[in-house]
């Protein structure tokens, strides 16, 4: 059982980073507007690089607790573009990335065994 949670750990951890690099690609994308190709290139690769991550998480752990590890892409989403794009929180947003993160620690146990 221990060996089942260290892998799921590995598999959690592997899927994050590919939803940071996912989000980080978009981010990119939507910066691309008014920087240039260099932008939308870079974002292509992280976002392809998140996708690689994705595959091999897989590997580490069912996709019932690895699916879901990517919704941390909404949280960081909102909170990149709060900081980054300079757009608004609203109290529904937080309510909302506050549910998510609960979700994702609560799924993030594992499977029962």
């Amino acid at each position: 059982m221990r060996e089942s949670f260290e892998r799921n750990k590995k598999g959690i951890l592997l899927m994050v980073i590919a939803a940071v690099f996912a989000c980080v690609g978009q981010l990119l994308w939507k910066l691309s507007v008014t920087e240039g190709v260099l932008f939308m290139l870079a974002g292509f690769g992280l976002y392809g690089c998140g996708a690689l991550l994705m595959l091999i998480a897989y590997r580490y752990g069912s996709v019932s607790v690895l699916q879901p590890m990517l919704s941390t892409n909404y949280v960081l989403s909102a909170v990149l573009g709060y900081f980054v794009l300079q757009e608004k929180l609203s109290v529904l947003k937080v309510a909302g990335i506050l549910i998510i993160t609960s979700g994702v620690i609560l799924i993030g146990g594992g499977d029962a065994e």
